[in-house]
């Protein structure tokens, strides 16, 4: 048996920006024993698959995890097989603001359908 450490550093595998980063923060400040954010995946099949957040209390053992700008942005590693490449932006136009997800499936084929079928994770980095 090896004793293979597993890395749950992320780099430049998804980006959030200053701004999207200032928002969660803002977020997860005044939310009492939250350690930061979970970008998930969910769904599959013919009928694709769609993204989401949620607030994280407790990392799990597999998640890998963004430090950026006193935030923490946690991936599965599973999750991070379908959003490599993945953006993360805030944007306000006009009385609308919103957290916006860019090249979502990127690592896929761009589509989040049939075409990702059967991909799996290997680890964060």
């Amino acid at each position: 048996m090896s004793d293979i450490q597993f890395n749950n550093q992320l780099t430049d595998q998804i980006n959030v920006s200053a701004e999207a980063a200032k928002q969660l923060l803002a977020l997860t400040e005044n939310e009492e024993g939250v350690n930061g954010v979970r970008i998930f995946v969910s769904g599959g099949g013919c009928g694709g698959m769609s993204y989401g957040m949620t607030f994280v209390d407790q990392p799990n053992e597999y998640d890998c995890v963004l430090e950026r700008d006193g935030i923490n942005v946690y991936v599965d590693a599973v999750a991070l097989s379908y959003l490599e490449g993945v953006e993360v932006d805030y944007q306000t136009q006009g009385a609308n603001a919103s957290f916006v997800f860019k090249n979502v499936f990127a690592n896929t084929g761009g589509s989040g359908t049939c075409g990702a079928c059967g991909a799996a994770g290997g680890g964060c980095g």
